[in-house]
């Protein structure tokens, strides 16, 4: 590669990192312009840590040669198997990073031993020769464990990589580092959002409303749930066992909520407030019933799955409710929640403490019953009328049909 084909590329890598490419389209045209240009790439490896509540880093792969191997690998927290630990403790990354090394190369040609298992297994595939680079980041640009770009890249060439060669990938690989850095960062901005403040209010906030008092009036299907005896469960269970209790039935029903179509927006102990916009108001009736349906046949699950490890289980209390709220950003100057307000609000949620009084599990308001659809209402069944504290009139409030 000559001088000025090194320049093209590397004013390309500040180019695609600006407009967003993602990583596996990233690392894919970067190795296709550099073998373009003379250097014989036929495997490249890019590894980045991620801040995420489910992974904890994400792969990278290119090949010259067609395969079945993905191009993008994302390792879960969870698996940390004594294999792949074995595995990773073994790699040149991870001496690497042990070693504070910046750069290791293994070419067979000069005679380089095989001395990572990896490295032999690349050479039984006919290469040649094996360079990993690692690009650290400063102290301030260190997001959780994510404090460097980890990268390998082999040949087949007889002679593996020149001097030459060897020299333009040590100047172009921190540019494709930054802009994996970059849109890793992007990724990792919008996950952290939508996880904490709700998928829709995340969007939001990532958009630019994030204006302090700025809040929109919509008319929307509220949900508010708790679990039934909670207090009761913490009082008696262990202390250990109440985290993952509520991580288990938290589970069963955002995910209902979310694959019925509706938004999470707060976690409030046991409690979980969502919402369902629809610009049809009776189908956003329709898609609260679903979730409420979904989450009740995971909520039996879970209960099968804990009673079989003799871990204490309980049932949610639900109430829905249809009504006008304020959506937006409120709370002082420092500290701001993207969150619902409004007199709605609060009646949902004593509409949700009847539940144990009505003894039922779910519990619907007259504001919803009237916007729900003709079939749906049928489904509905008065418990009475009621005055809720803090609500200024009785009304009726339904449930569903055994």
């Amino acid at each position: 590669m000559n001088d000025a084909t090194s320049r093209e590329l590397a004013a390309w890598i500040i180019e695609a990192g600006l407009t967003g490419a993602d990583e596996p389209d990233l690392l894919r045209r970067f190795c296709e312009r550099a073998v373009a240009g003379g250097i014989p790439i036929v495997r490249a490896i890019v590894i980045v840590d991620t801040l995420h509540p489910i992974y904890e880093s994400r792969l990278f792969r290119w090949e010259r040669d067609p395969s079945e191997a993905a191009a993008l690998v994302e390792f879960e927290r969870t698996v940390d198997t004594e294999a792949r630990l074995g595995q990773w403790r073994r790699s040149p990354f991870y001496h690497l990073l042990e070693t504070g090394g910046t750069e290791l190369r293994r070419n067979r040609a000069r005679g380089d031993p095989a001395d990572f298992a990896m490295i032999q297994d690349l050479r039984d595939l006919g290469h040649t020769d094996y360079l990993a680079l690692v690009n650290r980041f400063a102290a301030g640009g260190v997001i959780g464990e994510m404090d460097c770009i980890l990268s390998s890249w082999g040949t087949d060439a007889p002679a593996g990589f020149d001097d030459g060669q060897i020299e333009q990938l040590r100047r172009l690989v921190p540019g494709l580092a930054l802009a994996i850095k970059s849109t890793s960062l992007a990724r990792i901005a919008a996950t952290l959002v939508e996880t904490y403040l709700g998928r829709d209010a995340g969007r939001r906030v990532l958009a630019g409303k994030i204006a302090r008092g700025v809040a929109d009036r919509i008319n929307t299907v509220l949900w508010f749930s708790d679990l039934r005896g909670y207090t009761r469960i913490t009082d008696t269970a262990l202390p250990e066992q109440i985290i993952p209790l509520l991580n288990d039935y938290a589970d069963a029903v955002i995910t209902a909520i979310h694959e019925a179509g509706g938004d999470v927006l707060k976690l409030i102990g046991d409690g979980i407030l969502a919402i369902f916009e629809a610009s049809d108001p009776g189908q956003a009736c329709r898609c609260a019933l679903e979730a409420a349906k979904i989450a009740a046949a995971r909520i039996a699950a879970v209960n099968v799955r804990r009673l079989a490890m003799d871990l204490p289980v309980t049932r949610a209390y639900l109430a829905l409710h249809v009504g006008e709220v304020l959506y937006g950003n409120i709370g002082s100057a420092e500290r701001l929640d993207f969150t619902v307000v409004g007199p709605a609000v609060n009646e949902v949620a004593r509409i949700a403490t009847m539940c144990r009084s009505v003894e039922r599990d779910v519990l619907l308001s007259s504001a919803f019953a009237a916007a729900a659809h003709e079939a749906d209402r049928k489904r509905l069944v008065s418990v009475g009328r009621f005055a809720l504290r803090g609500v200024g009139r009785a009304q009726d409030l339904y449930t569903l049909e055994p």
